[in-house]
């Protein structure tokens, strides 16, 4: 009989920038993209919005941080801020 000792899946990270903290232990983090366009093969900057869980409430709006993809934990929330990278000036 194997036993297999599987840790959870690499979660997805990204980088962006917090943009609302106005609701408890929770952020807005805007992410950036570049992404070619089809025909004129040039690069666009294309923004998404996130919903994040911040347990501390420690994040500022400016601050750039880390979030890592978690468990549903509300109807928007899908994400965890898991560090802050930079604070905001």
């Amino acid at each position: 009989m194997m036993s297999s000792n599987k840790k959870g899946a690499n979660k997805t990270t990204k980088i962006g920038l917090v943009t609302s903290n106005g609701a408890d232990k929770s952020v807005v983090v805007r992410v950036e993209n570049l992404v070619m366009h089809p025909l004129y093969q040039k690069f666009m900057r294309t923004t998404s919005k996130f919903m994040a869980h911040d347990e501390e409430n420690t994040c500022n709006e400016g601050d750039r941080v880390l979030i890592e993809e978690c468990r549903p934990l509300s109807k928007r929330k899908r994400w965890r801020v898991r560090k802050v990278i930079e604070r905001a000036q």
